[in-house]
């Protein structure tokens, strides 16, 4: 079954990883390398069955293809799980044993943090190979990616004003803001700045008295951010939250935020098109982060990042012109994008990533 399950994903690699010493059971999934070696972070999750695990691997994998084709990259997609508890199961050995299998492939899976990860497990990861972004500024990394991420963010929510509206003014206009972790409260701050009314919720009351006083922000009830009289929604918390019992109730003309997977599924983003919602494509608009900690392959650089973050507009609107083009919902438009970028690239047979040196200015050892 796996490989019929492989073949309806189109991956071409999958890699079963196990130290017992260690206690590491992990999967790494590369999904596509037409573009370049598979980036993608690394999630930490007790998954209850091994299946489970294998199908969360595949599916963020697959996705993070899409990514970072529509984002402009050079590199493929791919992921990786470590199946386990983080808040008991985390390790030295863990971490290294992973790095080992990481390093065994050569540069085609480089990976990041993810769910469950952070940037000193990452560490132990880095002593066993260099195939790792987001490590440390202390070795030439990049950091949190927070900021670029929201940064981008607000890249493709100009750009989606600027097709819903006709202006990009976002002090104009009101926001409900779901979720206000790093990223949420970053884009928060970018809102603010521009003046723009502010509707914020999260399950931490702590960070939402932080957006009332810091940020001038209203708060809101958790299930209440839906009923919002507010031009856009911004999930940037959970996915699925644009759903059957949430759409109807949406007054927002735009839906544009930094979570991950925002539509429940299909049939939701072709009714969001059919009540006339501009969608701003989850993955098109968040990639910041991904941006970001790509650049450290070649050299990290801080202006360099916050150059290509304003990309994420462009790619927007590329995407809004495939949708009508094709009179196809934005969803759609922005896996087509990906889609014909994979193939066209394809058929120029690039040596992967033999024309680039890689991760130039970083530092290790003497950790």
């Amino acid at each position: 079954m796996i490989f019929e399950t492989l073949e309806s994903y189109g991956h071409e690699q999958v890699v079963f990883c196990h130290n017992q010493d260690a206690g590491l059971k992990a999967i790494i999934a590369i999904h596509n390398t037409v573009l370049g070696p598979a980036l993608g972070g690394t999630r930490m999750w007790p998954y209850k069955t091994e299946q489970e695990a294998l199908n969360d691997v595949l599916r963020l994998s697959r996705g993070m293809t899409y990514k970072n084709a529509v984002a402009g990259l050079d590199i493929g997609g791919g992921k990786a799980v470590i199946i386990g508890d983080p808040s008991k199961d985390k390790s030295e050995a863990l971490f290294r044993a992973f790095g080992k299998f990481v390093d065994s492939l050569g540069g085609r899976y480089i990976t990041a943090e993810d769910v469950g990860i952070d940037v000193n497990d990452m560490e132990y990861v880095y002593r066993e190979t260099e195939y790792v972004t987001g490590v440390h500024q202390v070795h030439g990394g990049s950091g949190d990616p927070s900021p670029f991420t929201a940064y981008g963010t607000l890249q493709g929510l100009m750009a989606s004003l600027q097709k819903r509206f006709g202006d990009e003014e976002v002090g104009k206009y009101s926001f409900a803001v779901q979720g206000l972790g790093h990223v949420g409260m970053e884009f928060v701050k970018l809102l603010k700045e521009r003046g723009a009314k502010i509707f914020v919720t999260d399950i931490n009351q702590g960070l939402v008295d932080k957006a009332v006083s810091e940020y001038g922000a209203e708060a809101v009830g958790l299930d209440d951010i839906y009923d919002v009289n507010a031009d856009v929604y911004s999930p940037c918390a959970l996915g699925g939250t644009v759903n059957e019992q949430t759409l109807p109730r949406l007054k927002a003309k735009v839906i544009c935020g930094a979570a991950n997977n925002q539509l429940a599924n299909n049939a939701i983003g072709d009714e969001v098109a059919k009540r006339g919602i501009l969608y701003a494509p989850d993955y098109a608009v968040n990639a910041g982060g991904v941006m970001n900690v790509a650049l450290e392959i070649t050299g990290y650089n801080r202006e360099r990042a916050m150059r290509m973050m304003r990309t994420i507009y462009h790619n927007l609107g590329r995407i809004f012109e495939i949708a009508e083009r094709d009179s196809i919902p934005t969803y759609k438009a922005a896996d087509r994008m990906a889609e014909e970028r994979i193939e066209v690239m394809g058929k120029l047979k690039l040596p992967m990533g033999r024309t680039t040196p890689r991760f130039q200015g970083r530092i290790r050892g003497g950790h």
